[in-house]
């Protein structure tokens, strides 16, 4: 079992190699928030990262700042955009004209969604639209070569019927087209070394690549986690106790946390890791540092 090749944490190696890093941002609802992303991208970049994500809002909310950001990115940077497309609130017909204008600005990357309904009520396909991220897959594979991510939960989808269920979706999503699955970010590494032999006896070998959320907030993530259905572990919230009124401590835990994490998933032939930035860059960076990913000596940032 996957649970029983966890070991003590290793001690870097120095010819051990870094790991490949991607980012996820979310795009911007203010001038204010437009400056702090791109302050982040700047940051980022010079880590070279496989590539960077812009989520999309729920319903669509956000598709036309999504649709600037990732066109301002390949236009501007010499970072590889990955646009987040969704099944909400749209006929195949739009769907597949966002899918193009991002073919348009160049950019050749989708992570593809079913998405959550607005005001988040319960899920219903739209009428003449997409019904799940399968169908967006298979609607992408159409429409051009694009690399195509999907979501993949390693604690189980809160919406799917049964964990078994939920493997079953996340086959159809690859075998519709897709190229790679991105999970949810979860604290317990055993949970996603178990899901990934589940993965691996139910004959999916796509690349399964870990999601990484730096916890810059406890009680923020822990409210977050709690409608996501990702477990908070009680020794990560012993470690963050009393660090409520002292942000250095807290950056601090913070960065041993998903050191650590990532560390021990190398220890288990893991080295691709997505992190959710939160458009914060510097405790990202300050991990990816730990980690041994260094700035290159040229930035790709505009």
């Amino acid at each position: 079992m996957a649970g029983e090749r966890i070991g003590p944490l290793p001690a870097r190696q120095a010819d051990q190699a870094p790991p490949q890093l991607s980012f996820e941002f979310f795009p911007p609802r203010t001038e204010a928030l437009e400056q702090q992303l791109w302050a982040c991208i700047r940051r980022l970049a010079p880590l070279r990262p496989r590539f960077v994500s812009v989520t999309y809002g729920a319903g669509g909310s956000t598709h036309a700042r999504t649709h600037a950001t990732v066109s301002r990115l390949a236009a501007e940077t010499d970072l590889v955009p990955a646009a987040h497309l969704t099944c909400v609130g749209a006929t195949r017909e739009e769907v597949d004209a966002v899918a193009r204008g991002y073919r348009e600005a160049g950019v050749r990357h989708i992570v593809a969604l079913r998405g959550d309904a607005p005001g988040g009520g319960a899920y219903a396909p739209h009428p003449g639209g997409y019904d799940y991220a399968c169908d967006l897959v298979a609607g992408l594979r159409r429409i051009g070569d694009f690399e195509i991510s999907v979501a993949a939960y390693p604690e189980t989808h809160p919406a799917a019927r049964s964990p078994e269920d939920d493997l079953d979706n996340l086959r159809r999503k690859l075998d519709a087209g897709a190229t790679r699955a991105i999970t949810q970010y979860f604290f317990d590494t055993a949970t996603y070394l178990r899901f990934l032999d589940r993965c691996l006896a139910a004959g999916i070998t796509a690349p399964i690549v870990p999601g990484i959320m730096p916890v810059s907030n406890y009680a923020q993530a822990a409210r977050f986690s709690a409608m996501c259905g990702t477990a908070v572990p009680a020794w990560l919230g012993h470690l963050f106790e009393g660090t409520e009124e002292d942000p250095e401590i807290r950056r601090i835990v913070a960065s041993i946390v998903a050191a650590e994490q990532v560390r021990t998933l190398q220890a288990n032939g893991v080295d691709e890791f997505h992190f959710y930035t939160l458009n914060r860059p510097d405790l990202t960076y300050a991990i990816a540092h730990i980690l041994g990913v260094r700035p290159a000596t040229a930035s790709g940032a505009a």
